[in-house]
């Protein structure tokens, strides 16, 4: 009795906007608004990509988080998670030289800088690239998105960060 006394009140609270605020509320929300179910597994890697900010990471660093916090997912549901979050529009994807893919939480238009040793991905905000000169596109096309991936070594040869 106590149980189902405690959902009515959650489920009220939720309806009020009282839970606004509270990161597993908003990240239901964020989901049912991308027409997601919300699903253990979904919420759980949710909670690890977008609990912290902008980020990018791979399906493999994700799947090492997962298994640090406990929540027994298999490399295959992130691939799939990852997947079914860029294709809803929660994420955006960055393939390096067709063999490294990072997920990218930030889907505003911005670039890249890539650490080449450490294959950091960081953001670089669009207005920092001028792209007022760029060819017309074919007759019938226009540009869908622009990717750019500014490389970077350090000048002395030592390891980057």
């Amino acid at each position: 009795m106590e149980k189902s006394h405690a959902s009515a009140k959650f489920r009220a609270a939720r309806k009020s906007g009282e839970l606004n605020g509270c990161p597993l509320h908003d990240l239901r929300e964020k989901l049912d608004a991308a027409g997601l179910r919300p699903t253990k597994q979904r919420m759980r890697l949710g909670w690890l990509l977008f609990g912290r900010g902008d980020r990018h990471v791979t399906a493999e660093k994700l799947f090492e988080e997962a298994q640090a916090a406990g929540a027994h997912v298999s490399l295959a549901t992130v691939y799939n998670t990852l997947n079914q979050f860029k294709s809803a529009g929660m994420l955006r994807e960055v393939t390096i030289d067709g063999t490294r893919t990072y997920f990218d939480t930030n889907i505003d238009d911005h670039q890249h800088f890539l650490t080449e040793e450490a294959h950091l991905l960081v953001d670089l905000p669009k207005e920092l690239i001028d792209f007022s000169h760029l060819p017309e596109p074919p007759e019938g096309m226009e540009i869908a998105r622009i990717d750019v991936v500014v490389r970077l070594r350090r000048k002395d040869g030592a390891p980057s960060n």
